[in-house]
């Protein structure tokens, strides 16, 4: 082939792209992100959320104005419960599942006892949820973590004698 003829080939194939290229920009399409080309959205990971389903039961009389395990006073009108292993402090929504009623509580003690359980609420809980009192002393309860920040609880349940700030060199004399 005549070496003239592939040169002209090429060259025809380089017009044809750098044309292309040409008509691509004024059109605004791009194959890079640079300039003021919109960057790809990114698809958020699914939150997966805490959750716990199980049979919950109640304190109340017997252990009022004992302290719990983060050192507060019980008082079996607050709705407060006890856990095994979720933060002090943490916000927990309890929906009794025989009625669908649901309660908002704070974690400020340690229990139950029986592995059977998975939560002891206060009286006052128990009673809002349904099965406090003479109605009977256990519920199917599922659990769900709200959150876990004990500032956050502070300001949803204040407690007269808690800090909340955390207490720096200038504070203490």
């Amino acid at each position: 082939m005549n070496p003239i003829a592939i040169d002209t080939i090429r060259r025809s194939r380089l017009y044809a792209l750098a044309a292309s290229a040409a008509i691509l920009a004024i059109i605004g399409i791009t194959g890079s992100t640079a300039g003021n080309a919109e960057k790809a959205v990114d698809n958020k990971a699914p939150q997966h959320h805490w959750f716990q389903v199980g049979k919950a039961s109640w304190y109340g009389r017997f252990f009022q104005g004992h302290p719990t395990a983060d050192g507060e006073s019980f008082n079996m009108n607050d709705h407060t419960c006890a856990h095994r292993s979720l933060p002090m402090g943490s916000l927990v929504r309890v929906t009794n599942l025989d009625n669908s009623k649901t309660v908002v509580v704070r974690v400020n003690d340690r229990g139950p006892l029986p592995r059977s359980r998975v939560i002891d609420l206060s009286y006052a809980a128990a009673r809002f949820l349904g099965f406090g009192g003479r109605d009977g002393g256990t519920a199917p309860v599922r659990l769900e973590l709200i959150k876990d920040d004990p500032l956050f609880a502070q300001i949803v349940f204040p407690q007269p004698s808690a800090v909340v700030f955390p207490l720096t060199p200038s504070l203490v004399r």
